[in-house]
């Protein structure tokens, strides 16, 4: 059995996308378990009660990201 986890947005940075049934992809600051706030890269449902797969980002991480974007 899954075991539970919990999650906070702690801030919304960017929508980038949005499909017909209301699901928008989001970059967010999110907390989860918790724990220290990590960049946030998924889909989320319209309300947040459901979220598809992504990716989270360390604050190293991300500042290597955005080089890399900045960069091309």
């Amino acid at each position: 059995m899954a075991e539970a986890f919990s999650f906070e947005i702690l801030e919304e940075i960017a929508v980038l996308s949005e499909n017909p049934k209301g699901w928008r992809k989001e970059l967010n600051l999110v907390s989860w378990n918790g724990r220290p706030p990590k960049f946030d890269l998924r889909d989320w449902s319209p309300e947040h009660e459901k979220m598809g797969k992504g990716i989270t980002l360390s604050n190293e991480e991300f500042a290597a990201l955005k080089q890399a974007i900045l960069s091309m």
